[in-house]
């Protein structure tokens, strides 16, 4: 099983220093975790198929090229009750491009709020909101890519080093990943800092 378990990656990536010590997973970040591993990501939502947006259950083949990280996070917000651009408002072709645009200009309009940095994203993860990581390709006719970040307890040098813990469909399927990982087909979007974050709060009576 590809999923990481984030206790043990926050070890591998060095001991926390002293002003970053692991932060706490509240009770509603551990409800957003039971919640967000109920999605089953790497069995579904796969590369290489066509799939129904919102369960990620296969529906024919596709090509190299299919990819559903904008689907996946559409079917989240979709179930906890939370708006994102989604079919039918836009095609799930270029979705993550897309939903980056929107993320910015009317996101807010719908209760999403900018996060200032990656160690940020991560502390409201771990109170149980949910979070975006938005990616916007430069060449207008190349998918972005999106992910969720999910609770872990890794501190800021670990955050700083890797990123936050995120889970996402892709063009690798991950229920547990560091971005960097989770990012490594965009480098640029990783090394240069294009990366955004969104939070919204969840509704913990979905």
């Amino acid at each position: 099983m590809r999923s990481l378990n984030c206790l043990y990656v926050a070890i591998l990536s060095f001991a926390v220093a002293a002003s970053g010590k692991a932060a706490e997973i509240t009770p509603a970040g551990q409800e957003l975790s039971r919640f967000l591993d109920g999605f089953h990501v790497e069995g579904l939502w796969l590369p290489g198929q066509h799939v129904n947006w919102k369960t990620g259950k296969y529906t024919g083949p596709g090509t190299s090229s299919s990819t559903h990280c904008s689907a996946f996070v559409a079917a989240v917000c979709l179930r906890a009750d939370i708006y994102i651009l989604r079919p039918p408002d836009h095609s799930v072709v270029l979705l993550a491009n897309a939903q980056y645009d929107w993320l910015r200009s009317d996101g807010s309009k719908h209760g999403w709020k900018r996060v200032a940095s990656m160690t940020e994203a991560q502390r409201l993860a771990n109170e149980g909101q949910l979070v975006v990581a938005s990616y916007k390709n430069p060449d207008p006719k190349k998918h972005g890519h999106i992910a969720i970040v999910r609770p872990c307890t890794k501190g800021a040098q670990p955050i700083a080093l890797e990123g936050p813990q995120i889970i996402q469909a892709g063009g690798t399927n991950w229920n547990s990943t560091t971005l960097k990982e989770g990012f490594k087909r965009h480098p640029d979007a990783w090394r240069d800092g294009h990366i955004l974050f969104f939070a919204h709060t969840v509704d913990s009576k979905r």
